[in-house]
């Protein structure tokens, strides 16, 4: 168990959390919402005490043991993989260094045999014999192969090493765990996963996500922060925004008949407060009046952007035609002979592992890159708006947002550039900030500015939610389903790609293409994917064994 008691954190003048009392409890897993800005991540830091709060204090039940998915991703860059899953257990792994330090002594003494004695037995009680195993059963089910086990970290890349830092923060079955976007940089398969890890975790999780769909599959309750206070309502994610939008829904109902009521009494004490023979009952009525009191319904802190894609042209039934595209990159051939033709109906998502394969098709097809084979054709008809997933070139000068995106408007009207603007939350003093400093939320919510003012009817998309809120997310999932043109886009939002695609792809390993015209939802379902999977299951209990 962990508790919040009373727990103040000023910043400056600004209190973000203001007397927070919430308890954690085992068995539960709690996902932290709230919009950005909120503090989800600062109040994670709070109850791990990588921050102090102003007043107030975090208790945790004596004994147990908390541990963090870290965020750090070069801390670890001189240690072997395995070694930094283990040291998510600080103790075991501290037992594990002694005794190799002990053994490695060349006048090994009675005190050392001894000491190396107690070491064992602590280590044993431990299950530090089954570390490395447990360690390696962890990495193999978050997609990282057995050739990395013992490479060093350096040598990984950054989606590598963020599973290497989940794989530490679940090692040794913590009483504990506190993750903060920990399906960031995941493909969808150690997504599932790590759901899978979750729903079966017997002890305390408290989670911060924006992905709907992994909060509703692995969370038992939701807490949520707003206006500096912390309200939990049980179940997941659609249970909280259900119980959320009904409790409004019945004050507002309150309220009403409230108003009805007190306007019914002030019309009869203004009718007959001068009539002596109803002085009684008016005087009566102002005291039931003085003692109604409305609800006070505080407007949540959240705020949605309003994005709507309008295509200027309508699309024609010749859109894309992709025959035998190839490219290898550093040697490794990502894309191999991939072929499809998109019809005038399509909204493509591309899913799997593969995110250099679905990088540079995006690449190629937007002509920021040469296949080394195949072509592609465009239909007469379309224009194209492409969000590409490294946006830094983009950014990289003095512009203010609404210059930036005036650069981009059919419209050089600054009234008119900055309606989009207001769309997507820029409002006021906003437009002149420089895109330079923008955070990434932000940027993200300018390029989606420039799809929205381009009039596009075809949008390419690669991992637009990296870096947007929930509320964010759904105003891009709901505008992509309401689109009336065509998409193609990657995506590790689950629900945003169960709900929004027709056509699935999946580019492998081998650089070939797998094409269904499916729900998202049917094509994990499907025999191919079963089969998949299956083999998947298979080497990584290989792996364990």
């Amino acid at each position: 168990m962990i508790q919040a008691i009373n727990v103040t954190l000023r910043l400056g003048k600004k209190a973000l959390f203001e007397d927070v009392n919430i308890k954690f409890t085992e068995g539960n897993c709690y996902g932290l919402i709230g919009a950005n800005g909120a503090g989800k991540s600062t109040f994670l830091k709070i109850l791990s005490g990588q921050l102090e709060s102003t007043s107030g204090e975090v208790v945790i039940t004596p004994g147990q043991r908390l541990s963090v998915l870290e965020q750090d991703h070069f801390k670890y860059d001189e240690f072997p993989v395995l070694d930094t899953v283990i040291m998510g257990n600080a103790r075991l792994y501290e037992i594990m260094k002694e005794k190799e330090a002990i053994y490695a002594k060349e006048d090994f003494s009675d005190e050392d045999g001894i000491r190396a004695s107690e070491l064992e037995a602590e280590f044993a009680e431990m299950d530090g014999w089954e570390a490395e195993s447990n360690a390696a059963s962890l990495l193999n089910g978050l997609g990282i192969d057995t050739e990395y086990h013992y490479s060093l970290m350096k040598d990984l890349n950054g989606s590598q090493k963020v599973k290497v830092l989940l794989a530490k923060a679940l090692f040794g079955n913590p009483d504990i765990l506190l993750l903060d976007e920990p399906t960031n940089h995941l493909d969808l398969d150690a997504i599932a996963w790590l759901e899978d890890f979750l729903i079966d975790f017997e002890n305390t999780v408290i989670v911060v996500s924006h992905d709907r769909y992994f909060l509703n599959k692995v969370c038992t309750q939701i807490a949520d922060i707003d206006y500096g206070k912390i309200q939990l309502y049980a179940g997941n994610y659609d249970f909280w925004y259900e119980s959320s939008q009904l409790l409004i829904k019945q004050m507002k109902e309150a309220n009403k008949k409230k108003e009805e009521k007190i306007k019914e009494l002030q019309e009869f004490i203004s009718r007959f407060s001068a009539n002596a023979s109803k002085s009684k009952q008016a005087t009566s009525r102002k005291r039931a009046l003085e003692k109604i009191q409305l609800d006070e319904i505080r407007p949540s802190s959240r705020k949605y952007p309003y994005i709507d894609f309008r295509p200027d042209r309508e699309i024609g039934n010749e859109v894309l035609t992709v025959e035998g595209i190839s490219k290898t990159i550093n040697g490794e051939k990502v894309l191999n002979n991939i072929s499809f033709i998109m019809g005038h109906n399509d909204k493509i998502a591309f899913v799997g592992g593969n995110e250099l394969a679905k990088t540079t098709l995006f690449q190629i097809l937007m002509g920021e890159m040469e296949p080394d084979e195949g072509t592609y054709k465009w239909g007469v008809t379309t224009s194209q708006a492409y969000f590409p997933k490294d946006s830094t070139k983009e950014f990289d000068n003095d512009l203010t947002i609404a210059d930036w995106l005036m650069g981009y408007s059919p419209v050089k009207d600054i009234t008119y550039v900055r309606g989009f603007l207001g769309r997507m939350l820029f409002a006021g003093e906003d437009g002149v900030k420089k895109v330079r400093v923008l955070s990434g939320g932000e940027k993200v919510r300018c390029l989606l500015s420039k799809m929205m003012i381009s009039g596009a009817n075809c949008l390419v998309l690669d991992e637009p939610t990296n870096h947007l809120d929930m509320e964010s997310i759904t105003a891009l999932n709901n505008g992509l389903i309401k689109f009336p043109g065509v998409a193609l886009f990657s995506c590790r939002d689950h629900q945003f790609v169960q709900t929004t695609a027709n056509r699935i792809m999946e580019i492998l390993p081998d650089g070939t293409l797998i094409d269904k015209i499916t729900t998202y939802d049917e094509y994990l379902a499907s025999d191919a994917m079963a089969r998949k999977r299956t083999v998947y299951t298979a080497n990584r209990e290989d792996d364990e064994n």
